[in-house]
Order: structure tokens, then sequence, then C-alpha cells
């Protein structure tokens, strides 16, 4: 008897066990994107002649990969960059969040091996009359029950609920560890255009200390000439009020200048305290950044492959929320020993056994939850239409930013053409007005207009090389810099 129980119960287990790989979980393949098969304006970006050409990280160099910003061959910015990889806390909290999405898939990969513990101690119980098979009247005490004993449990995965949820938690581990790259290149990119900023800076400073010095030198100028009775005070007038306005200019400058000097600390994870960039003025940055595919971007951005992973962790949690509808099995059982007498409880006799769930059942399914199940089914379902759209999303917007970045750099090369133009016109009908007034042709008025458009146009010129730079930058953050999807391991301490 016992025999044919024991059959029937192996027959159950193993037809349980037969379907245990039918998983729940639909089959995840990324959404299609509608990829334009070049960028606009990367017909329209010609490289400039002379200019040195960014070229990708080769993925199968493992020591200079990812370094990007070493093209603008700036040994302070690459010093810049190496302190801030190592002391940005907004990097070491995203990788703390790495490690924190490591430690969550590793405790969801503990539900796939068996639960096992130890435990002693002491239960007060009395059992009813009927369990004992005795009459209701028959003595019946309370009695102490010692035990010490190991204890195991196991849940088949019979649909895929365990590695549902096991699959889940390794897209969601990839996907921070995709944020963390992201993160780093928004920091690598926030570097190099907070330094080009200042050094923009240092260059608008050499210029108004120039422009200090040469209208400190006409002053005398016009002083004596008042002195000798050659010209009228206005003229003298205006003279002071052309240095000391380029005087307060230099100081506002100054100002900008220690605030981005600050910023720049900050990233660096510095106290502005602690930090000085000694004066370096910017010079043309003649940098030419190869665009590539549109759908090489789909690969390149740490963001999109974020976005990807997070799709990936919705489609296996819709699996988890299935398997909810079926049947889950999961084995127990406790090995140790038990006596009424503490002294009794390891002796040979006092050895026991239990297979089966200690409370409730080995076999379960709930028939009637009120819909519980199907609202986490469609949750499941709705946060995967959500991280669909955010995926397409992200794909349009990295689109978009390397369009903008060849536009702008395409535009800021032809400006930059323009205005050297403006710069030399405005020199040289600057030096044919000091001509004219040294030869009594013009009034003063004519040389300070002149004066300050040479001015206004050497500043404009020095702010679209700032800018210039800084839209390099952003267009090879755009294209996910040196990041490769073969990158995507973290090192967290």
């Amino acid at each position: 008897m016992m025999l044919r129980k024991f059959h029937g119960m192996s027959v159950l287990l193993a037809s349980l066990l037969v379907i245990a790989g039918c998983a729940t979980a639909p089959q995840f393949d990324r959404p299609s994107v509608e990829a334009p098969a070049a960028f606009k304006e990367a017909a329209t970006s010609p490289a400039q002649a002379g200019d040195a050409v960014w070229q990708p990280a080769n993925p199968a160099d493992g020591v200079a990969r990812g370094e990007w910003w070493r093209v603008f061959n700036d040994d302070t910015l690459n010093g810049l960059q190496v302190q801030a990889l190592q002391a940005n806390q907004n990097l070491k909290a995203a990788a703390a969040r790495v490690a924190q999405a490591r430690a969550l898939q590793q405790d969801a990969n503990s539900e796939r091996s068996p639960q096992i513990g130890v435990g002693a101690g002491p239960t007060r119980q009395r059992a009813s009359p009927a369990s004992q098979g005795i009459s209701q009247d028959a003595p019946n005490s309370a009695q102490t029950l010692w035990r010490a004993q190991a204890t195991a449990s196991y849940e088949v995965d019979l649909f895929g609920r365990v590695a549902s949820i096991v699959d889940a938690a390794q897209a969601d581990t990839q996907e921070r560890e995709a944020l963390y790259h992201s993160v780093m290149l928004a920091l690598q990119a926030d570097v190099a255009q907070a330094y080009f900023t200042v050094r923009e800076q240092d260059a608008e400073l050499r210029l108004f200390r120039d422009t200090v010095d040469l209208r400190a030198q006409t002053l005398k100028l016009v002083d004596r000439r008042f002195t000798e009775g050659d010209i009228s005070e206005l003229d003298l007038a205006r003279s002071r009020t052309e240095l000391a306005s380029a005087q307060s200019e230099l100081l506002a400058i100054k100002r900008r200048r220690a605030a981005s000097e600050h910023a720049l600390a900050t990233l660096l994870g510095r106290a502005p305290s602690d930090f000085t960039l000694a004066a370096l003025p910017l010079d043309r940055v003649r940098v030419s950044v190869p665009p590539g595919l549109p759908s090489s971007l789909l690969e390149r951005r740490p963001d999109i492959a974020a976005a990807e992973r997070a799709m990936a962790a919705a489609n296996a949690r819709i699996g988890a929320a299935n398997a909810a509808f079926f049947p889950r099995l999961e084995l127990t059982g406790a090995l140790g020993f038990e006596s009424g007498k503490l002294g009794d409880l390891f002796n040979w006799s006092s050895r026991s056994f239990l297979l089966g769930p200690i409370a409730g059942t080995m076999l379960s399914l709930p028939i009637f939850d009120g819909g519980r199940r199907q609202a986490g089914l469609d949750r499941a379902r709705a946060v995967y239409e959500e991280d669909v759209a955010n995926y397409r999303q992200t794909v349009l917007v990295a689109f978009r930013e390397v369009e903008d970045g060849l536009s702008n750099l395409r535009i800021l090369s032809n400006q930059t053409v323009a205005q050297d133009e403006a710069v030399k016109a405005s020199e040289r009908a600057a030096r044919l007005s000091q001509i004219q007034y040294r030869e009594g042709a013009v009034n003063y008025l004519d040389v300070i207009d002149a004066d300050r458009s040479v001015l206004a146009q050497r500043r404009v010129g020095v702010q679209l090389d700032g800018e210039r730079a800084r839209s390099t930058v952003a267009l090879i953050r755009a294209m996910g810099g040196g990041w490769d999807i073969s990158q995507a391991a973290v090192a967290v301490k």
C-alpha cells in the first residue's frame, strides 16, 4: 500500500517536472525603430583641411579605450579627466547603484538553490483527541517537545516564475551598468566643456587686458594733446570713459571666470578653495568628428542600451506575472531529533524526519483572488509598453542631438570664416580712423566707434572659438563618446 502511494506521488512529481521547462515569459525582441540611412547634416559637414580627425576607440585596444578627449591634444584636459573619474561624487553614486543592482541580482539567483537551515528549541503543544485516535474524554495533557533539526525547501520552477525574476534582475543590473557609463560620459563631456569655457574666458581676459593697456596709452596721448590745447576736454572725457568701461568689463569677465573655475572644481570632486586652474587662453579647436551611420548609435550610446535593458527587465516581469496563474510546487523537509525530554534529545531513538510542508500545501494554485493576479499582469504589460515608448524616444533624441551637433559645427565653421573677415575689416577701419584723426579729418568720436568695433568683433571671434570647442564635445557625447557595448562591465569597489 505504501509503495503504491509512493509510486503515485513519484508519477505526479515526474509529470510536474516534465512541464517545468514551460516558461511563461514572452520572447524578448528589441522593438524596431526607424533609423535614417544617413544623417542629414553629414553630407554638408566636410572635414576642414588640416583638422584632426576623431576616431572611435578600437574595441580590441584595452589600454586607451574611451579616452576621446585626447583628440584635443591638451595635457591639462587629460589630467582633469583623470581627476574627475577618480573623485566625482555623482559617478561614485552611480557605481553604488550598480553594486545595489548586482546584490539584488544575487538575491534573485538565490531562489534557484535549495534553502537550508538549522534550528533548535522547545514547543509546548496539546494535540486533539481526534488526531490521536482516542475518545474525547480520554486524558490528554499538554506536553513539551524538544527539537533539533535541519530544514530544507526548494521551489520547483514549473512555469518559469523564478527564471523570469532572475532574468529581470540581470537586465536591471545591465541597465544600471549602462547608466553608469552614461553618467561617466556626461561627466567627461561636462569637464571638457567647463574647461573650454574657462579657457575662453582666459582669452577674453587677455583681449580686455590688451584693450585696457591700449586705451591707457591712448588716454595719455589725448591728455597731452588737451594740455597742449590741440583738442577739447570732450575728447579727454570720452577717452577716460572708454578706459573705465574696458576696466569694468575686465572685472566682469574675472567674476565669470572665477565662477566657471569653481564649477569645474566641483566636477572634479574638489572644494573650490583647493583648486586653481592656471590661465591659458583658448586656441582655435580644429577637430572633425565623423558621424558614422545612425544605426551605430543603437550600439554606441549607453543611454540607449540602458533603455533597451529596461525593456528586457519589464518583459521578464511579464513572465513572472503570468506564472502566478499556474501552480507552484515547493518541496520541503526536515531531518533531526525530537524528544519530550531535553536529555534524550540526541538519542538515536529520538531521530525524526518530515517530508512535505510544515504548514500549507506542497502544490498550490489560487482559485479566486479578486483580480489581483490579472491586475499584476496588466501592470507588467503596461510597464513594458511604457519602456518601449521610452526606448524609441531615447533613440529619437539621440538622432536629434547628433544632427544638432553636426549643424552647429557646420554653421560655426562658416560663421568663424565670416567673423575673421569682420575682424580684419574692423582693424583696417580702426587704423584708418587713427590716421584721419591725427590729420584732423575726423573727430575723436569716430576713433572711439572704430575702437569699439574692433573690440566687439575680436570678442565675438573668441566666443565663437569657445562655442566651437564645446559643440565638438557635445557632438562626441551625442555619438556615445568612447563607450562601446563591449565595455558594459563596471568595476565597483
